[in-house]
């Protein structure tokens, strides 16, 4: 029988499976677009038409999909009509989803799913699966909505989600900053934070609206949700003693919410090809 840990770990290897195909895809529908570069920092890159496409954020993402929308397709008026109406009302809203899981460059998504995996490890093991797909999923929101209300013209990328798990490895670290676990993960959130600061002001077309905002929801979703409760034990590790998280707790309402979250982002996520087969 798997512990929590590695069934922890399944769903998040799964995440970044998702983050890794729905690329793949951008990168194919790119077609003979697909940018080559031997600017590390575009290399491997999807058209912007099709990032665009697939829900890219930002304001001027938003209006250049709307304006885009096709008109030669085989269903009624009526059809066409209602489907217009609605993406024409509620696109910015699904895109503050699927901007989560695309990614501008090889590079790009590299750094981001490394991220992913060692934040996201650790924050699973602090609040549990269901609470960190509930702060990376409205903390990636946050962030693209903050975004979207400066005026960022496009932008995508699982990196204000990321911060926002940061953020609520950051309240932890405060809450429980007289035990060693909460001091670990403090230095720990606190070195990605500064990382991430020295990279938004040396490195041009960085979202800082976006994972200032993921960030500070993050910190906010963390301290509603709660962590678990922690039970501490001191062992041998090398040099020094640590603290492990022993008892897991998610109550029911964790589940639904982040049941609910899965099926709101898997249809978010679908909804842009069936407007790509469609129009």
């Amino acid at each position: 029988m798997k512990s929590n840990h590695e069934k922890y770990l399944l769903l998040l290897k799964a995440m970044i499976s998702l983050n890794i195909l729905f690329f793949v895809v951008s990168l194919v529908l790119s077609g003979k677009n697909l940018h080559l570069s031997i600017n590390p920092f575009t290399a491997l890159s999807p058209s912007t038409n099709v990032l665009i496409s697939l829900g890219a954020a930002g304001k001027a993402a938003v209006n250049s999909y709307i304006g885009q929308l096709g008109t030669d397709y085989s269903i009624s008026q009526f059809d066409k009509d209602s489907i217009r109406q609605f993406v024409t009302t509620y696109w910015w809203v699904l895109t503050l989803v699927t901007s989560n899981w695309l990614h501008g460059s090889l590079l790009h998504i590299v750094f981001n799913m490394i991220a992913l995996f060692q934040i996201g490890s650790l924050i699973s093991a602090i609040y549990g699966f269901d609470r960190m797909f509930i702060i990376y999923t409205l903390s990636g929101i946050a962030g693209f909505y903050l975004s979207l209300v400066v005026g960022i013209s496009v932008t995508i990328g699982a990196s204000a989600a990321i911060c926002g798990l940061l953020g609520a490895g950051f309240y932890f670290g405060r809450a429980q900053k007289n035990s060693l676990a909460g001091r670990a993960v403090s230095k720990m959130a606190s070195g990605w934070i500064l990382s991430l600061v020295i990279f938004g002001v040396a490195i041009p077309n960085i979202n800082n609206w976006g994972h200032g905002g993921g960030f500070a929801a993050g910190i906010l979703i963390g301290w509603l949700l709660g962590y678990n409760k922690i039970e501490y034990s001191s062992v041998e590790a090398g040099y020094e003693q640590v603290e492990y998280i022993k008892k897991i707790e998610e109550s029911d309402f964790n589940t639904l919410l982040s049941s609910i979250l899965m099926l709101i982002t898997i249809f978010c996520l679908i909804f842009p090809f069936v407007l790509l087969f469609l129009f």
